[in-house]
């Protein structure tokens, strides 16, 4: 054992007094404590992960509290908060004052498989080296490592054995976890029973089904445990299939090491047990010790980063089927949408749109004019996505497959040759991504002179990147294909994330460093929110489908994915109109609203299911746009503090248990930033119904009847919203509209919020080109205040209308503008419904000014 300055190294031997492996703790800046483990001397250098990690995290001092014969106590720098070392049995504890908020390896179920020499052909498995007896009488029954596993008719090879690792948790006190992957089964509580593990293993998954712990497109590493006094997460960094055991206990079961002089809690004491096992690669693991929801979320991005930062206009509405045939069906849609008054932003294009499946192409007879279409769009302010997938056709006469194949950069198969798998465009190569020269490469295929027919209103969409191979194992690339010197086994998880990223900064360098990207992805990772945004994949259009995709969106949010949704009407089958109509109502209040659908499904365009359904479509979609200004500045926060946009009422009422189960199916409750809730069934402070103004107060449970015109939204008390009420074609077309400042008073009569305005596309606002102001009201005044005096911006754009909700009737209502000159305002007073509304105040958005009620 040896204790640095800012890290412990630990030898772990075995019964034999062999040295196995190497533990290293640190103690990183923001309350976080990472354990790494490692073989001390492998055969060969182990996976480790890169590039998900926004830099090295920065260590604190660790100091030496006590020690004795079996281990030693390290302060962990706040106040009372430490951790206990344990030699014999091997344990850490992670103590504040005299409470256990976490336990490593009380189990004894750390493991990890060394890698050896194909030579040995039968050896009694090394799994067990650290585990309690127990464990390790159930791991001698393994007779001979396997050096080869079959999938079907599938084989695959082990050149150095079997070499997964494992570790386990123990969280005293605690019944409620979330997880998150695009699985559609989340959140686990205490009362449940003990089931199958999760599955982190990214995969192209044909008609999912619901309510399983299997693997899907994506997965995040990352468990978060909450009780009413805490909130902490686990970070497990590993990029091969992954699984999670989580199962219930008490504490008072636990046997705690030699250094602990009593046993936390009693035999009724909650408890959450957790194993994490991956297939390959080390053990390296965050704990994220919060202790408040906010707080983890700071921890998490501090090491994998925030959410990018969306262009304004992909936060509106996006029209999407594969495939719109032609041209001519692109402008007859774009058409539609004008003559039904409904407003888009973005509409897509999938695979038909190019040669023959061969991607950075257009198909030479129905997309013969790109750029025509495009300027179309552009002269509409609008927008259009394409799709590129990474499996690559292989065909000679296809400049993007020759350029790949020449430079070396595709996957090899174990024999050295150049994998091939079989995709859409038939034969595929598959782009090994994971090399820093080839994401440089790909990024270069954007730019205007290399992607023929793009133009700066063309945006990126990334499908197929689990990675898809029809004929491979699980659909999926072979594990023991080559990624230079790494398996796929070791970085499968990691495929998706890199695409997202290459992709992305194509589309930024093509801009020459200006412009935000936009690009969707499927399959994710942890750190792939500093790219771009994700969907749940291809749904299926059913009520239950519906359902579930606000858990997965809630589930993604806690991990740092917010720019998340759900294909509107879902992807297969053909929905009922009622279930496409609450879909829309449903996605209007998604962070991602696109409406998309499969090939064989009749077309579903929003005006093609009679006047009546088209005029509450149109109205879900118009409500979008009116909150545009509030989505954006809740990607803002996002962005820069790694808060969900959409998330569960726990992270705002943390301690009160009935809001816990607000991530599950269950119980769905939604907050979009800290104002806003959907399907809100319990309600722990006063709220107003958005659309009626009807004020519910607190503390109570609410059945709220809905109609197929209603959207059960509500605006919490204590909060003001800033809307733009003039909606129109495109979000571009409303940027200079004038603002409505709804303003909906708590009982103590204040509320607070937040107006963000930039250009809405470049990266200007890291200059500081924007404005951002705090908007108050107490004590009967309503102000604006400069959050960021050295920034800079300009806005035509003013204070049209003010909706005071919960308020008195004034006598006299008074501006003062920046300048101090004052001025008498109109103001309409309901009684009926305590609403004040003052008309046409006039100030500028960007200004200091004060509105006071007498």
């Amino acid at each position: 054992m040896e204790l640095t300055n800012t890290r412990l190294t630990l030898q772990l031997i075995n019964d034999n007094n062999k040295v196995r492996l190497l533990l290293e703790l640190y103690r990183l800046q923001g309350n976080i404590t990472r354990v790494k483990i490692n073989e001390l001397k492998p055969l060969k250098p182990r996976y480790e992960v890169p590039d998900v990690l926004i830099r090295e995290p920065p260590t604190e001092p660790l100091s030496l509290l006590s020690q004795d014969e079996n281990g030693v106590v390290l302060s962990l720098g706040a106040e009372s908060q430490r951790v206990i070392v344990s030699a014999r049995p091997f344990r850490l504890d992670i103590m504040e004052g005299r409470e256990v908020l976490m336990s490593l390896n009380s189990r004894g179920l750390l493991a990890f498989e060394h890698l050896r020499m194909p030579s040995i052909s039968s050896c009694k498995s090394l799994l067990s080296l650290f585990a309690s007896q127990a464990a390790k009488e159930e791991e001698e029954k393994v007779e001979d490592v396997m050096w080869e596993e079959t999938f079907k008719s599938h084989s695959d090879s082990k050149p150095n054995g079997p070499s997964a690792v494992s570790l386990d948790f123990s969280l005293p006190g605690v019944e409620h976890v979330y997880v998150a992957t695009t699985s559609s089964y989340f959140t686990y509580k205490m009362e449940m029973d003990n089931g199958d593990p999760y599955r982190l293993y990214n995969l192209d998954v044909f008609q999912y089904e619901l309510y399983n712990p299997m693997a899907l497109y994506g997965a995040v590493p990352v468990m978060l445990a909450h009780n009413a006094q805490r909130t902490t997460g686990i970070f497990w960094l590993n990029a091969a299939e992954t699984w999670v055991d989580i199962s219930s206990n008490t504490a008072g079961k636990t046997v705690f090491g030699k250094m602990l002089d009593y046993v936390q809690g009693s035999s009724e004491t909650p408890q959450t047990d957790v194993r994490w096992i991956s297939e390959s690669g080390i053990i390296d693991v965050f704990i994220m010790l919060g202790p408040t929801p906010n707080d983890v979320f700071s921890q998490y991005a501090s090491l994998t980063g925030t959410q990018s930062f969306p262009p304004l206009a992909s936060l509106g509405y996006h029209q999407c089927r594969w495939n719109y045939n032609d041209q001519e069906d692109v402008q007859s849609v774009d058409a539609g949408f004008d003559e039904h008054d409904i407003p888009y932003d973005f509409i897509w294009l999938d695979i038909e749109h190019t040669d023959g499946k061969r991607y950075f192409t257009w198909d030479p007879h129905k997309f013969a004019t790109p750029k025509e279409m495009l300027q179309g769009l552009m002269d509409k302010k609008r927008k259009m996505v394409a799709i590129v997938d990474p499996h690559i056709k292989v065909d000679s006469n296809y400049k993007i497959h020759n350029e790949i194949r020449s430079r070396g950069f595709y996957i090899k198969n174990k024999d050295g040759g150049d994998y091939e798998g079989w995709c859409w465009p038939g034969s595929a190569g598959y782009p090994d991504f994971t090399r820093a020269d080839m994401r440089a490469w790909w990024a270069s295929m954007f730019a205007y002179d290399q992607y023929e027919g793009s133009m700066e209103n063309l945006y990126t969409w990334n499908d197929m990147n689990e990675p898809s191979v029809f004929n491979g194992p699980e659909v999926t690339m072979h594990k023991d294909a080559m990624h230079g010197a790494w398996e796929h086994r070791d970085v499968h998880n990691l495929y998706g994330f890199y695409v997202q990223m290459a992709t992305a900064e194509g589309l930024i360098q093509r801009s020459g460093g200006v412009e935000r990207p936009f690009v969707l992805t499927r399959a994710f990772f942890a750190g792939s929110q500093r790219f771009g945004a994700v969907w749940t994949g291809d749904n299926a259009a059913e009520w239950d489908h519906l359902k579930i995709s606000i858990p997965m969106c809630l589930s993604l949010g806690l991990v740092g994915i917010s720019f998340c949704g759900a294909d509107v009407g879902g992807f297969f089958k053909s929905p009922s109109t009622e279930l496409l109509v609450r879909w829309y109502q449903t996605g209007a209040y998604q962070p991602f609203f696109r409406a998309h659908a499969h090939l064989d499904t009749p077309r579903r365009e929003p005006w093609l299911f009679g006047p009546e359904n088209t005029a509450l479509i149109r109205e879900a979609v118009r409500q979008r746009y009116t909150f545009m200004p509030y989505w954006y500045q809740q990607f803002y926060l996002a962005h820069r503090t790694g808060q969900p946009v959409m998330r569960p009422l726990w992270v705002e009422y943390p301690q009160d248990p009935a809001t816990f189960d607000s991530v599950s199916v269950t119980c769905l409750q939604t907050l979009l930033g800290a104002v806003l809730t959907f399907v809100c069934v319990c309600v722990p402070q006063v709220w107003f119904d958005i659309h009626t103004f009807q004020k519910h107060n607190g503390a109570q449970n609410l059945y709220i009847p809905v109609t197929m015109s209603s959207i059960p939204v509500f605006q919490r008390g204590g909060s003001i919203i800033p809307r733009k009420m003039r909606v129109r074609r495109s979000s571009s077309c409303m940027e200079h509209d004038p603002y409505t400042l709804y303003v909906a008073l708590n009982p103590q009569r204040t509320a607070e919020g937040e107006l963000y305005i930039d250009d809405g596309h470049t990266f200007n606002y890291e200059k500081k080109e924007f404005i951002h102001r705090r908007l108050s009201f107490a004590n009967n005044v309503l102000s604006s205040v400069n959050l960021a005096p050295d920034a800079q911006f300009t806005t035509g754009s003013w204070i049209e209308r003010i909706v005071i909700l919960g308020a008195s009737k004034p006598s006299k209502v008074t501006l003062k503008a920046a300048d101090g000159q004052e001025s008498q305002i109109e103001f309409e007073f309901d009684a009926s419904m305590s609403v004040l509304t003052l008309r046409k105040p006039g100030m500028n958005s960007g200004a200091d000014w004060t509105v006071t009620l007498q």
